[in-house]
């Protein structure tokens, strides 16, 4: 636009944030292509009337003219239609941007996974919530953003507020209606890692019965078989993860016992139980029920990082640097390891080290209150 640019800002714009309307001339009336000449909007007409919402730059408070463009101008609209998408205008600001860019689900969609995959789950959750505006409702990106804070509440281990955030996001999946087949699948793998085995069961049950990709439809079958082969859904086990999650480890220890005393080949059992006594502080008797979960089958990053916390408490700084870079392999980019090998480091004296690994949890996730703690830059 610069120069020949069309556009004027009205002598009072209207603020709402970072946006400034603008009027439109007479020089921009018309249909969509005469005016911008890549767009794929045929039949599209700017409708004079309705003023133009403008994204300024970071900072900026004034617009200039001769830098507006198309991509200030989208997002404006992006941004009005995702605070209100019931607004007055909302749906001629949804039409003009799918005008100009009709690709935008996709290109954005990449995106934003590929901001959570790199760890910049705020800006990954922003840019599904103008999507959102855009398509309200669509299933799709429901399923977007509830993986993203899953990964989210993965990376930030024990926080719960992450956690139960999560969980909502699945429960607006499940409650959508028609059924979302691809959003039950995934909420079932969720549930799972949960330890609530009773809801990841019927989300798979739900999956065999409406989902139709022979593959997904064998995983849910070899799922609802293996918590019923190990009684995960048994009712003792989800009540003893809900107290030892809320706190109340010894409550939760004694009902894992019992559970365990009729199940005692279920690795998820002896991984709750040393999770309990991690957090009452019984290192050696944590150790030993991590060692038992690993045997029988429960070799996963969470269970060594578990492990690790617990020998790096009793003093065995060897075995837990050990664990954790096990557990790396498996999880790569997962801060609450990375993390943990920085609290390591510093007890072990290796300062440098430490704030190497407390600088890349803070390119992970730029919230980190561990590594916000520990690195002071």
């Amino acid at each position: 636009m610069n120069k020949e640019n069309p556009l004027q800002a009205q002598p009072t714009p209207h603020r709402k944030e970072k946006i400034v309307f603008l009027s439109v001339p007479e020089s921009l009336r018309g249909p969509i292509e005469t005016i911008s000449p890549d767009s794929a909007g045929e039949g599209f007409v700017i409708d004079p009337a309705i003023p133009i919402p403008v994204e300024l730059a970071p900072g900026t408070e004034v617009l200039d003219l001769e830098e507006l463009s198309w991509e200030m101008i989208l997002a404006g609209m992006m941004r009005v239609v995702a605070e209100d998408p019931e607004g007055t205008n909302a749906q001629y600001y949804r039409c003009f941007v799918l005008a100009v860019k009709p690709d935008i689900l996709t290109e954005f969609t990449t995106a934003a996974l590929l901001k959570a995959h790199n760890g910049d789950y705020t800006l990954a959750l922003e840019i599904i919530g103008l999507l959102e505006g855009l398509f309200p409702g669509l299933p799709a990106l429901l399923l977007n953003r509830a993986l993203i804070l899953e990964a989210q509440a993965h990376a930030r281990s024990e926080h719960t507020g992450a956690q139960d955030v999560a969980y909502n996001a699945y429960q607006a999946l499940l409650d959508l209606r028609p059924p979302f087949p691809e959003g039950i699948f995934n909420a079932g793998f969720f549930f799972m890692k949960r330890q609530n085995f009773e809801e990841a069961r019927e989300c798979f049950q739900t999956y065999l019965q409406l989902g139709d990709e022979p593959e997904k439809q064998e995983q849910a079958a070899l799922m609802v078989e293996a918590i019923q082969t190990h009684n995960l859904d048994d009712a003792l086990f989800r009540e003893a993860y809900d107290c030892i999650r809320e706190d109340k480890a010894a409550q939760g220890i004694a009902k894992i016992g019992n559970f365990l005393e009729r199940h005692p080949q279920g690795w998820n059992g002896w991984f709750l139980l040393g999770w309990g006594l991690r957090k009452l502080g019984r290192w050696h008797d944590g150790i030993k029920a991590f060692r038992k979960a690993i045997e029988l089958g429960g070799d996963t990053s969470d269970t060594r990082n578990e492990l690790a916390l617990c020998l790096m408490e009793s003093g065995d700084w060897v075995g837990a640097r050990k664990e954790l870079e096990t557990a790396l392999w498996e999880g790569p980019e997962n801060v609450k390891i990375i993390s943990n090998l920085g609290i390591l480091a510093l007890k072990t004296g290796n300062l440098q080290e430490a704030a190497g690994f407390f600088r890349t949890v803070l390119e992970l996730d730029p919230q980190d209150p561990v590594a916000k703690a520990y690195f002071k830059g």
